[in-house]
């Protein structure tokens, strides 16, 4: 009796440890990814259907009917506002393919859809910053040739002054 009391033992500390050992495995979430769901693999962004792979920091999408994987939206969506778009965070799917119940997700979270509302985990960057990092480059100079930069006097320059008057 002593030796099956003992198997249970190590079955269930077995059990225990690979449990830990997957939550570790996830990665950490993006800041625009909802609080409270450290330990959930993906998202999936109804307003634009598509995925998103929070261990491989990657987003999966449609294209003409192979799914794709990358580090950045696709283009039709580079100016879709993470912090702002709902996140439906998945566990019904098994493996690496949660686009395996693609029909099921788009049909109960259709573009648009608002489930209980969510807070980020992180502040979303303000324009100011944006603005000034959008043409930085990995060393930190600027893309652009500012080597032109007039004293503000020509009517163009006047109308093209450097703040977003939009």
């Amino acid at each position: 009796m002593k030796k099956i009391g003992f198997a249970l033992i190590l079955l269930m500390s077995v059990f225990a440890h690979a449990q830990v050992s997957i939550n570790v495995n996830i990665g950490t979430p993006p800041s625009w990814g909802p609080q409270g769901y450290d330990e959930s693999r993906y998202y999936y962004l109804p307003d634009i259907d598509t995925y998103y792979d929070v261990s491989q920091k990657q987003f999966i999408y449609d294209n003409n009917g192979r799914w794709i994987r990358a580090s950045r939206l696709p283009s039709q969506y580079r100016q879709y506002d993470l912090y702002g778009g709902y996140k439906v965070v998945l566990s019904d799917y098994r493996g690496d393919a949660p686009y395996g119940y693609h029909k099921k997700h788009r049909a109960e979270y259709p573009k648009g859809y608002h489930g209980k509302p969510q807070k980020n985990r992180g502040n979303k960057p303000d324009k100011a910053y944006k603005q000034n990092n959008k043409y930085k480059n990995n060393n930190g100079n600027s893309k652009k040739d500012n080597s032109h930069k007039s004293n503000g006097n020509s009517k163009k320059d006047q109308n093209h002054s450097h703040g977003d008057h939009r």
